[in-house]
């Protein structure tokens, strides 16, 4: 499925050739006129995208809506294209996250190389966030005891720690920890663990066999 392009630029000409450009590549390509027009009608996140922004705009500037747009927790790539590059101004957007940054005329490689590189972190970031979200809501389904189960386990403890912590027998932690398993969608420790880590649920320094 080919991705959308979100192109927000003040200069209406540019706007129109590219967005040309784009459609003879395959892709379906948005406009925008300014960054508030695009914060006034949100790209979604359904379908592979990434936005082709401006740096210098009435309004809002390009590196302005890159800020609001970490803000918002959008995951769309941005590749900047400006008439007016300078070096702090590249640095500071690549700092930020931006995927790519092109001076005008850029040529049609330059920029579909950089619009496949953007879809290609979208498509990878999309899918990091599925499975984090994915991990909340297993985590979601344990029950109080369950849960008190899982953090003991991460954390190294085995089954007879865990029974003396709880104040319970070794064979309720056994169908407990069974239980935890289940919920979590998970075959081993090793997964249990990283899903706790993916979650920021363990002290980076907790050694796990200590």
């Amino acid at each position: 499925m080919p991705g959308i392009v979100h192109v927000v630029d003040d200069d209406t000409s540019f706007r129109t050739a590219i967005e040309r450009r784009l459609k003879q590549a395959g892709y379906e390509v948005e406009t925008y006129s300014s960054a508030q027009h695009l914060l006034d009608r949100p790209p979604g996140v359904e379908r592979p995208g990434c936005i082709l922004l401006d740096v210098k705009m009435p309004g809002l500037s390009g590196l302005e809506l890159q800020d609001r747009l970490t803000q918002l927790g959008s995951i769309l790539p941005i590749v900047f294209v400006t008439g007016y590059s300078d070096i702090p101004t590249t640095v500071r957007a690549i700092k930020a996250g931006a995927e790519d940054f092109l001076t005008k005329p850029a040529s049609s490689e330059q920029l579909i190389g950089a619009i496949e590189r953007a879809l290609a972190r979208y498509e990878a970031q999309r899918s990091q966030r599925s499975k984090l979200d994915s991990i909340v809501f297993h985590l979601a389904t344990l029950t109080p005891r369950e849960r008190q189960v899982f953090d003991l386990i991460v954390r190294g403890k085995i089954n007879k720690q865990i029974a003396a912590e709880l104040g319970t027998t070794e064979r309720t932690v056994k169908a407990h920890r069974h239980e935890v398993m289940e919920k979590m969608r998970v075959h081993s420790l090793a997964e249990l663990v990283s899903s706790a880590e993916r979650l920021g649920l363990l002290d980076r320094s907790f050694n796990l066999g200590g």
